[in-house]
């Protein structure tokens, strides 16, 4: 339907009303009518009733013929959602109004409710949080700029320990206790996808009523730091449940295979409670809400002014929680280098460094194409890296085929190749070019002292993920030239002549007595 710029809606609009409500002849001209509005627009909205009547009179004041092709309203029950909002004065509103609403009171209402029902379908979109502030909660207050900071961060950390409760028990009663018994999953399986999530509740809830019982009448918190100081080491249980993430996540990748269980998780999260998550987002954020407690304790620490109270114990919290988060990272990191590392499948012994072994964590793993464009998963372990490729085993679900000779990180060469370089030769034929002559987001990495070895040449999905392997690479490829020069030196030592050693003690000044320890 083709309309002007100003007239669009109205002369849509008008066309249709002209179209089911104004007889016609067949020349296309309208019939006198009774002055009376042809068209009433009933509706709960006043805003709605004043662009009906609105829609009238432009209807009534327009002389252009009906004989435009126009789509049938006979279906409608209402023109809410089709009419565009017109601007009127204020007091013209308000009159028009009071003597429509006259009417509308003295007439039956036509419309059913489901048309206005069906406008609004929350279930398809996702509750928001409540974000209320401290200030919200509060009257009057006669606190400084920065004490009203000092309790909004508090606040904030009190609402994020209720949340975090909601979240947890809501995992628990909505995907955990069904799948139980509706048999989706076993309960070993659950298990072991779960981890310890139930213990993590209890724990929460018991900080959260340490927080609530320091507000005062004024609902505000003085002395927060000895209360975190004598919580925080309860976060040593996340230890554990973190440890059992990356097995979690595998086999819950492994289960959305099936159909029953894809079936149960998707119909979750197309429910309103899940606010659009899937059931790994819920499970990540214990995880998530530990590394944010160290941010929100550097917060109350910024605004806490030089003679609080909280000013010597907050220290000492922010690095106890940080030791904590520290050695949750290093046991996380372990069980991922574990994890990964038994679905490592080797084609040939002499794939099997015992560098690999040796590795007590990842620095990166992730997708990289090699020169002849085939898709590799590369893990760069603590001590060497790895290509493979991923595949898929009946009773260990995924694992990762070692592709050529994994290369020792200590006799490493890495090449950054700039963006642009011409893609022509072997080196890279052509599967770094797209098409073109250009490579880019490409690197190189070769082995020293081994010429057997063909460099590997590797290309990222986009410059910031390049940007990661070469940082990555350079870190890994330092720390293993210290960890084998530090441990060449002490065995150095320890197999040392001791006839040399002795002489080594041996003050300089002294020929005689060296003279007579080389002669033994």
């Amino acid at each position: 339907m083709e309309v002007d710029e100003t007239g669009e809606t109205w002369t849509s609009c008008a066309a249709m009303l002209e179209t089911h409500s104004i007889p016609c002849d067949h020349a296309g001209k309208k019939r006198k009518q009774d002055p009376e509005p042809v068209v009433r627009i009933i509706e709960d909205d006043e805003e709605e009733d004043e662009e009906g009547e609105m829609m009238s009179d432009h209807m009534r004041d327009s002389e252009e013929p009906s004989n435009k092709r126009v789509k049938p309203v006979a279906k409608s029950n209402s023109l809410t959602g089709v009419l565009t909002p017109v601007k009127t004065p204020a007091l013209k509103r308000i009159g028009q109004s009071i003597s429509r609403s006259i009417s509308f009171r003295t007439e039956a209402r036509p419309l059913p409710p489901a048309p206005l029902r069906s406008r609004s379908k929350a279930s398809s979109y996702p509750r928001r949080r409540n974000s209320q502030c401290w200030s919200d909660t509060v009257e009057s207050h006669d606190l400084t700029v920065k004490e009203i900071k000092r309790q909004e961060v508090i606040y904030e950390l009190t609402q994020g320990e209720r949340q975090l409760i909601d979240d947890l028990s809501l995992v628990k009663k909505v995907y955990y206790e069904p799948m139980l018994k509706l048999e989706i999953m076993t309960k070993p399986e659950l298990g072991q996808i779960f981890g310890t999530l139930d213990s993590l509740i209890p724990l929460h809830q018991d900080l959260l009523g340490r927080l609530e019982r320091l507000r005062g009448s004024g609902k505000t918190i003085g002395q927060v730091g000895p209360t975190l100081m004598n919580w925080f080491p309860c976060l040593e249980a996340y230890v554990t449940y973190c440890r059992n993430q990356v097995g979690a996540k595998a086999l819950l990748d492994q289960k959305k295979h099936e159909k029953k269980v894809e079936h149960f998780l998707r119909l979750c999260q197309e429910s309103s409670f899940s606010r659009k998550l899937d059931l790994w987002n819920f499970l990540d954020l214990p995880r998530s809400r530990l590394v944010k407690y160290p941010l929100l304790l550097k917060e109350i620490q910024k605004c806490t002014p030089p003679e609080h109270p909280d000013e010597d114990t907050l220290p000492d919290a922010l690095e106890l929680v940080q030791s904590i988060v520290a050695e949750v990272n290093k046991n996380t990191g372990e069980a991922e280098c574990q994890f990964y590392r038994q679905g490592l499948v080797y084609l040939e012994d002499g794939q099997r460094l015992q560098e690999i072994q040796l590795s007590r964590f990842l620095y990166c793993h992730g997708e990289l194409k090699n020169n002849k464009g085939q898709r590799l998963h590369v893990f760069l372990f603590e001590l060497a890296l790895v290509l493979t490729r991923p595949g898929e085993d009946r009773d260990r679900g995924q694992v990762f085929h070692v592709y050529r000779q994994p290369l020792p990180n200590a006799l490493l060469n890495l090449e950054e190749i700039p963006d642009g370089e011409p893609g022509g030769g072997g080196t890279f034929r052509g599967a770094f070019t797209g098409g073109s002559d250009k490579v880019k987001n490409c690197f190189r990495v070769s082995s020293r002292g081994r010429s057997k070895f063909h460099p590997y040449s590797l290309q990222a999905n986009d410059s910031f993920s390049r940007q990661q392997w070469i940082t990555c690479l350079r870190q890994a490829i330092v720390q293993s030239r210290d960890r084998t020069a530090q441990t060449s030196q002490s065995q150095l030592s320890l197999h040392a002549d001791p006839a040399v050693y002795h002489i080594a003690q041996l003050s300089l000044s002294s020929d005689t007595e060296m003279a007579d320890h080389t002669c033994r």
